[in-house]
């Protein structure tokens, strides 16, 4: 059986790093993080419209989002994230896990990386 080919998008060779790779039917998407020296309401939504704003790069919407990883600098401001959630996913709720992380720059409270789905039989 002969391997798909692995798609690497935005690849950024300071970091040596992809932010979008499309592999098989799933896309992972990293680095997700927006409104940085924001309130961490801002950060989360800011870290949700690069997400989504990637998705569609590749075809796809936040719909498509199966699993979440959920940085934060204080863990105390997950409280913020279900509310948010909640308005932006409409119900399609990825699995997702959430940990601290101490970032490179001070400003940074929130990133998001992300695995989503692609059906192809659609």
């Amino acid at each position: 059986m002969k391997m798909k080919e692995i798609n690497r998008i935005e690849v950024d060779e300071f970091w040596a790093d992809s932010t979008i790779i499309e592999a098989g039917d799933f896309v992972f998407v990293g680095y997700c993080m927006g409104n940085e020296g924001k309130s961490i309401e801002e950060q989360i939504h800011g870290a949700i419209d690069v997400l989504e704003n990637r998705l569609k790069m590749v075809g796809l919407t936040l719909e498509s989002v199966v699993k979440m990883d959920c940085l934060f600098k204080d863990i105390e401001d997950l409280n913020y994230l279900p509310k948010i959630l909640k308005d932006r996913f409409a119900g399609k709720y990825p699995t997702r896990k959430a940990y601290t992380s101490d970032f490179i720059r001070s400003g940074i409270k929130f990133q998001i990386d992300a695995i989503a789905y692609r059906n192809k039989d659609e």
